[in-house]
Formats: structure tokens, C-alpha cells, sequence
């Protein structure tokens, strides 16, 4: 029974077609690195619908429409939203939902995040809460749809049932999603026919434009192959096995016409192996639409795909696709293409649903939270107030240089100009005391530079007082760095790591708010944005791991954790991101390679502590 709000279930006919006169309103989501389905904007799915009416096979562009997304393309015919300039994949899909649904009026419910900025709900979650919303309720209570939280309408806001954080959220209107009738066009799903546009000459449209031709020879050759029938006379059978598979379930889409009965109803036979496989009985109209590769998956058909799992016959090959990340034992493109060809060859080929990532531990109580032992108190915080003030460019430099007696005749690795001249800088820089053509050799490593060369590389920096050598990168000085302002706290929780039975564990939750970039910063005077705060990270409670953590709080006092950068995830600018320093961000699994068991990590941490200055040595008894 479906829950109110929901988005209609569609009943079709076998051949994948609706009755005439339904409509419904199309939306089109997307699945991120958490398994949830994020939906497109309103303008975004009424692009892809007009692309869609001309080339069921085509590209869409979503530049097109808003500037943001202008590094993604949505290949229609593999159902996949490929970033270009990182290669990334995830699935897409197109979701229908009822024309009087919180969709088909426009209608976004969305909570304010610590950025104070608006995210906008799941599509299915934001049908519910409008659902409630009509229907005049004082509250609604999200645990049905596996989430902690509490929706209050009179003060419109959100609440978590565990911690009892409270969050704003607010209804708007926006362009309503676009609506379509008339009968839905079959799955589309691998292989399927050429496409008709200009072909794309990035690298991953020339992955799939070389896989659709090899698919496409294969399917062509197998339905060409005449087949003899139990009692001898010559028979046509096209039987081509697609198997559209998401989330453990198989989609058997059988063409045949056999023209003398050959063939067990409960048993189809393999053309190219001669294997025979277990007929799967017919799936109710709904059910059998692919999470991956179907146009057409209504969104209560998510629970209804689970219940299928045992409808995979015996002897199917699964192949085990970790996660989107290619991490797992089979890389995902080459798994992809992998069952593509065994598909078109009308083998059966199942691929098992990805394992999605423990990133926290189970609820814990305050009174289960203890210091770590040998770490002073429970929380540091960063202000403004404890950024140091720069220093004289020119005493920092002659501090840790030395006097060269016999110049080298060779290049200043820094302004590329011979060391026996001067400086590339002469001109440009002029400082007091410091001639263009002086020389000098840092005192640790023995690397030589013009003292001019050194001064324009620390005015560049963050002026802390310290230098870096930019051959070996030995430091000289206390480095610090351009971390805004924020709170880093820690403490044991007793639950494990994986590969650590005996061990409690370290946690670390770095908390930083947006705010507007400093002198120090890439733009100052602008806002920077700070996602996925607070950042939760786990370290084993021995003594080495307590070493990292102390290394750690020396780093944030230093302001080393973070910086002011792009995020190589999302490719957002002016936003806070890690600053080569790594950390285990996972709880109970390493799907990301950002988690246990990694026997490495803390020996690695160490070391990258060590290249930015922080070592033993800076500890305080």
C-alpha cells in the first residue's frame, strides 16, 4: 500500500507502455556517493525532456541551462551523468510522480544547512512533508522513511530525534516540473541502436560510442543465427537476454518467436552456449524497471526491487561492483562493459548492488564519552585572535641563510636566472639591505637562491615568520597556515575499528562555519562556503594513535588541517577543504579508502605531518 504523497505507480502493458490518456510529471534524479536519489532542478528536467523528444539516445548538456553544472552531460541511452572534467559516474533516472504531487505545482521544501545556505529535499521526502502540509498537520515524523527527523510546521523547522539539533526550513515555488502523457517509450536499456546525433569527442563518449558499436555487431550477428526445433524443422529464435540489474535484481526481457515449440515454457536456452537457464517467471508491470538504465522507474518501485532479489536464477555470474569509485574488485566501467557484451550475447549477467559505506558509529551516550588518555582537555578552538603577525621579510630570510663563497654557476630555481647574475626580480622587488645580485645557502639543506628570490617567495606566503625551501621543501621556523577559524574537538567512544578488535576508539570532530576570507586568503573580502561540517574522524585508541592525535591538535593550533581552496570533489571554489593532511573520515568499512582497516594510515599521517613541520619536537610536555 502506498504511503500518501508518494509518486503513482504506473500499471503497463508487456510490451512497457502505458494507457493513453495518464499523465504524469517527470523528474529527473541522480544518485550521489550516500545512495540517495537527488532530483534536478525544474529548469534542468524540462531541458532534458526537450533533448529527450529528439534523440531518445542523445547527450544533454546541462551547462545549458545553469551555469553550475556545466562540467556534466547526461548520457540518455546508458542512463549516466558523466562529469567531464574528473570522469565521474552515477547513475541517473526518470521518476514519475502525480500531477497534483509537490512537484507537478512547483513546490520545493528545502532545510537550511551550516553554510547557511537552502538544500533542497529528496523528491519523495519533499511529496511527503507537501502531503502533510495540505492536509493541514501540525507535524510529521520522517522515521518511516528512514530518517530521525521531525518536521514542526508551526515553527518550520527540522529536528533530529537524537540530538536534538533543530534546523530552519521554508516552502517555496519554483517552475513546476514538466508533465507528460501519452504512452511511455520502452526501457532503454544496454544494447540498444545507434545513436543519431554528433558524436562527443570526450573520452568517455568515445568509451561508449566503441562499446554501443561492439554490442550492437554482436546483437546484429545473434539474431541472424537460425536455430533447428525439437522435431527437426528449421526455426527462427531471437531471443536476446538484456539484463537490466540494480540493487540485486535481474530483468529478463525475452524476444523470441520460435516457429515450431522447441522450447520448455519454464526453461530458455542459450544461443551461444547451449546452456539452459531457469525461465524467471513474469514480474508484475511495475517492478521490473532497472534503478540504473530505464527511463521509466516510478519512485515506490524502490522497495518493490528489494522483494526481487530472489528472482536471480541459479548459475546467473554476478560480478561484485564495490562502489562508483572503482575501488571495488571489478573496476565499474569494466564491469559495465563487461556485462554489456555478455548481454548481447544473450548471457545472463546479474550486477550485485554496491555496499554502501558505515561512516559513523551507533548513537552514543555524552556519559560514554572519555578524554583521551595523556591529551589535555577535550576541545581547541581557532580565532582570529591567535593568527600571528607577519615579520620582516628580510630578517626572516637572513635568519636562515648562510654566506656562499664561490657562487655556483648555475640556475636560481626560483627566478631561473644564473646565480652568477642577478636576480630575476631586479626591478620588480627592491628591498632594503638586500642587493639583486647577493646570494646566499639555506642553513639546513645547503640549497642556494638569491636572498631577493627568497624575499619574493615569503611576501607571496603566508608571512609567518617561517620559510619553506622550494627544492626540498625542508621548513625552517614554525609553519602555520590559512585554516578559518573553527573548533576541533575528541574524545574515546567505546566502539572498535576494524582491524583494531582490542581497541576503543579516537574520535575527531572538526567544526568550521562560513565566513569571509581574510588577507591570507585567495579572495579576500569574499565569502567561503564550509560543506559537510562538522567533519567526524577516527583514529584507534593505542598509543600510536594517540601520538597522531596530539600531532593533530599541534596542526589545527597551527591552522594546518584546513585551507581556502576548490574542493576536488564538487569543484566548488572559495570553499574550506583538506590541506594535505589525510584523515579516516569512515567508521566500519574503507569502501572510500577513507577508512578501516589500512595498516599504513597512521605511519603515512605521521609523515605528512613531518613535511609540514609538525613533529615530535614541537610537543609540549
Amino acid at each position: 500500500m502506498l504511503r500518501p504523497g508518494s509518486a503513482m505507480m504506473i500499471h503497463v502493458n508487456g510490451l512497457g507502455y502505458a494507457p493513453q490518456n495518464l499523465a504524469r510529471v517527470v523528474v529527473w534524479e541522480w544518485l550521489n556517493e550516500h545512495g540517495r536519489w537527488r532530483p534536478y532542478s525544474a529548469a534542468v528536467c524540462h531541458h532534458i525532456e526537450n533533448v529527450l523528444k529528439g534523440d531518445s539516445r542523445g547527450t544533454v548538456v546541462l551547462g545549458q541551462v545553469e551555469p553550475q553544472l556545466a562540467p556534466y552531460i547526461i548520457d540518455l541511452q546508458s542512463m549516466h551523468q558523466f562529469r567531464q572534467d574528473t570522469g565521474t559516474m552515477r547513475p541517473a533516472q526518470r521518476n514519475f510522480y502525480e500531477p497534483s504531487s509537490a512537484p507537478g505545482k512547483g513546490v520545493v521544501w528545502e532545510w537550511e544547512n551550516d553554510s547557511g545556505f537552502w538544500t533542497p529535499y529528496d523528491m519523495e521526502i519533499c511529496v511527503t512533508i507537501q502531503n502533510a502540509y495540505e492536509k493541514q498537520h501540525p507535524w510529521l515524523d520522517l522515521t518511516s522513511l528512514g530518517f530521525c527527523y521531525l518536521i514542526d510546521f508551526n515553527s518550520m523547522t527540522q529536528t533530529n530525534r537524537q540530538s536534538q539539533r533543530k534546523r530552519r526550513l521554508r516552502r517555496r515555488m519554483d517552475l513546476a516540473y514538466p508533465l507528460t502523457t501519452g504512452s511511455i517509450p520502452k526501457s532503454q536499456s544496454w544494447p540498444v541502436g545507434t545513436s543519431s546525433g554528433q558524436p562527443c569527442s570526450c573520452q568517455q563518449c568515445i568509451l561508449v560510442n566503441s562499446t554501443r558499436a561492439a554490442s550492437n555487431a554482436i546483437l546484429a550477428s545473434q539474431r541472424r543465427k537460425v536455430y533447428t526445433g525439437a522435431n527437426g524443422a528449421p526455426g527462427t529464435l531471437t531471443l536476446v537476454r538484456q539484463s537490466n540489474t540494480f540493487a540485486g535484481t535481474t530483468l529478463w526481457s525475452p524476444t523470441s518467436s520460435v516457429s515450431s515449440g522447441s522450447a520448455k515454457p519454464e526453461q530458455v536456452q542459450s544461443p551461444a552456449t547451449g546452456t539452459t537457464y531457469p525461465r524467471v517467471p513474469a514480474l508484475p508491470a511495475p517492478t521490473p524497471a532497472s534503478g540504473q538504465n530505464n527511463l521509466n522507474r516510478p519512485g515506490p518501485q524502490r522497495s518493490a526491487l528489494v522483494s526481487t532479489r530472489g528472482s536471480i536464477p541459479p548459475g546467473v555470474p554476478a560480478l561484485p561492483v564495490k562502489n562508483l569509485t572503482g575501488s571495488g574488485p571489478v573496476h565499474p566501467a569494466l564491469a559495465g562493459m563487461t556485462g554489456i557484451l555478455m548481454c548481447a550475447a544473450g548471457l545472463p549477467v546479474c550486477l550485485t548492488r554496491a555496499p554502501k559505506p558505515i561512516l559513523h558509529p551507533p548513537p552514543i551516550n555524552k556519559s560514554d564519552m572519555k578524554p583521551v588518555p595523556g591529551v589535555n582537555g577535550t576541545c581547541r578552538k581557532t580565532k582570529k585572535k591567535h593568527l600571528k603577525k607577519g615579520k620582516n621579510p628580510e630578517d626572516v630570510v637572513k635568519r636562515y641563510m648562510e654566506k656562499v663563497k664561490m657562487v655556483p654557476d648555475e640556475d636560481c630555481t626560483i627566478c631561473m636566472e644564473r646565480l652568477t647574475t642577478s636576480s630575476g626580480y631586479e626591478g620588480v622587488l627592491s628591498h632594503k639591505g638586500i642587493k639583486s645580485d647577493l646570494v646566499g645557502k639555506l642553513s639546513k639543506c645547503g640549497h642556494i637562491y638569491h636572498l631577493l628570490c627568497l624575499v619574493a617567495m615569503y611576501n607571496n606566503g603566508n608571512k609567518d615568520g617561517s620559510l619553506q625551501c622550494p627544492t626540498c621543501k625542508a621548513i625552517y621556523g614554525e609553519k602555520t597556515g590559512t585554516q578559518p577559524p573553527g573548533k576541533m574537538e575528541f574524545h574515546v567512544i567505546p566502539h572498535c575499528l576494524p582491524g583494531y578488535p582490542e581497541f576503543k576508539t579516537i574520535r575527531i570532530v572538526y567544526d568550521i562555519p562560513a565566513g569571509i576570507q581574510g588577507t591570507e586568503h585567495p579572495n579576500p573580502g569574499k565569502k567561503f562556503s564550509a560543506r559537510g561540517f562538522p567533519r567526524h574522524c577516527y583514529l584507534p585508541d593505542l598509543e600510536k594513535g594517540r601520538k597522531v592525535l596530539k600531532l593533530l591538535i599541534v596542526a589545527w593550533d597551527r591552522r594546518l588541517i584546513f585551507t581556502i581552496g576548490t574542493s576536488n570533489t564538487t569543484g566548488e571554489s572559495d570553499t574550506v577543504v583538506w590541506n594535505e593532511i589525510h584523515h579516516k573520515t569512515e567508521f566500519g568499512s574503507n569502501l572510500t579508502g577513507h577508512g578501516y582497516p589500512d595498516p599504513k594510515y597512521l605511519s603515512n599521517v605521521l609523515a605528512e605531518l613531518s613535511a609540514q613541520g609538525v613533529t615530535e619536537e614541537g610537543l609540549k610536555d
